[in-house]
């Protein structure tokens, strides 16, 4: 099957699928044994600078559990870690900033994002897993709002305390860093499409911080930018956030194609609210996987009566867990498949011959 009629890309495009496709936020590595083994000592970061081995850690969860699609194994601190922003990933906390952003001389600190020279190892990343993936392989960057949370914070955050004041206090630096990382963005998915993949998800993570008033003015247009700077590729768009049920038209409208949510939005809900013309991705909360099997499949089959067969993706949430059990991620994959292919999804709790 060409890549191009794949269940996946088909569904990103609102277009009849035979079985509704799915695939995992964070599939690539995390919960896999395989993957702590593969990867070792190494740090992400290393892990990501090598394209064997981020290739193979791609390529896991796609042997493990059949699913619809892989996406890059990589981070969305990647390209401001790679043009010398001074930042490491801390194993249990996350991106941590030695010295964080709070004025205009601090942008100086930020340049254009030139990937064959900065980020050559995400092109040859791309590059080998086309050649070897049967089915489409999405692309990701951060969007500048969770980076710059990031690099203002100086690391992960409960309040955002320091980027609302930010925001607020001196809108004129808030809106050149974002321009700044939005300019980043677009350059490293951009030539991660050029480089072979199908598609491409912005992960808006922490957008769900902010009151729609403030997203729409200090958040959106960057993200606009960035995700209606990659149109003339002709690849879908998917926009995610955690927390984002107020926000989800916006995210749409900022030129997206699939609008990702979370399990605090019942999918029909969100499809109103997203509108016709736009694909839905979600929503089964990953911790439901940590239950059983039963007790997710029960949810998955809530999930898919909400979804449809047009236009969506079954995907979790959020992320995987790193505690899940790999085989009822298998499982479910197994059940998306097998339930929908019968040309409607199951009703919640109802049984299937």
């Amino acid at each position: 099957m060409p890549l191009a009629d794949s269940p996946f890309l088909r569904a990103c495009r609102c277009q009849p699928v035979e079985q509704v496709p799915v695939w995992f936020m964070r599939q690539a590595g995390r919960s896999l044994p395989e993957y702590r083994r593969l990867r070792g000592t190494a740090s992400i970061l290393e892990a990501v600078r090598d394209p064997e081995l981020a290739a193979e850690i791609t390529l896991q969860p796609v042997r493990r559990y059949g699913v619809d699609a892989a996406i890059l194994f990589s981070d969305i601190v990647v390209p401001v870690a790679a043009i010398g922003v001074g930042l490491e990933i801390v194993p249990g906390r996350g991106p941590v900033v030695a010295e964080p952003f709070g004025s205009p001389a601090d942008l100086e600190r930020l340049r254009p994002l030139q990937p064959e020279l900065d980020t050559p190892y995400v092109i040859e990343t791309v590059r080998r897993l086309v050649a070897e993936l049967d089915v489409p392989l999405i692309g990701f960057a951060g969007a500048p709002f969770t980076v710059a949370s990031y690099l203002v914070e100086g690391g992960p955050s409960k309040n955002f305390a320091r980027t609302k004041s930010l925001m607020h206090g001196d809108p004129a630096t808030w809106f050149s860093l974002m321009d700044a990382l939005a300019g980043i963005a677009l350059a490293s998915l951009r030539s991660q499409v050029e480089a072979g993949a199908s598609a491409v998800q912005l992960f808006d993570s922490w957008a769900g911080a902010l009151s729609r008033r403030d997203y729409e003015r200090f958040a959106l247009p960057a993200s606009r930018t960035v995700l209606e700077g990659l149109a003339e590729l002709g690849v879908p768009r998917i926009h995610f956030g955690v927390g984002t049920g107020e926000l989800l038209d916006l995210m749409g409208a900022a030129g997206a194609d699939v609008v990702g949510v979370d399990w605090r939005v019942p999918l029909t809900s969100a499809r109103a609210r997203v509108g016709p013309g736009r694909a839905l991705q979600g929503n089964l909360d990953p911790a439901i996987c940590l239950a059983g099997f039963d007790v997710a499949a029960s949810e998955a089959r809530r999930v898919l009566a909400e979804g449809g067969t047009t236009g969506y993706v079954f995907n979790l949430g959020h992320g995987v867990l790193p505690e899940t059990d790999p085989d009822v991620l298998a499982r479910l994959v197994e059940l998306v498949h097998a339930e929908t292919a019968l040309g409607r999804p199951a009703a919640a709790g109802e049984a299937r011959p």
